[in-house]
């Protein structure tokens, strides 16, 4: 069983940035693929970043060019840095871990943190 708990969410106006956390229970974190969706209003659950366990990283196209998905594997955390957020950004984001896979909506979750950009 792995706990996932992620922070850094709120309320930021257009163009502005945030940083979320997700600290993993994981004792061997690093094979785990690490991901952040969200879920808008009234949307379906997306898939945003994710970073495999291999190294790689992999992003929604709505994204690229403005989300910065890291991990740091001796602190158990998975970071997404988000740079000139839009309106259509605002969604619960949460953290996902799975050790076999990525993308597929398998694995452990987070409770979710709410983003919101407005004026």
């Amino acid at each position: 069983q792995v706990q996932l708990v992620e922070s850094g969410g709120g309320l930021v106006q257009p163009g502005g940035s945030l940083r979320l956390s997700c600290a993993a229970s994981a004792s061997i974190f690093r094979a785990y693929n690490m991901a952040w969706y969200r879920q808008g209003p009234g949307k379906q659950r997306e898939l945003v970043a994710a970073f495999t366990k291999f190294g790689s990283t992999h992003y929604a196209d709505s994204v690229k060019g403005r989300f910065t998905i890291s991990r740091d594997d001796a602190r158990n955390t998975v970071y997404l840095q988000m740079n000139n957020l839009k309106p259509e950004d605002t969604a619960v984001y949460y953290c996902n871990a799975d050790p076999r896979t990525w993308g597929t909506e398998s694995g452990y979750w987070g409770q979710g943190t709410q983003v919101t950009v407005s004026s």
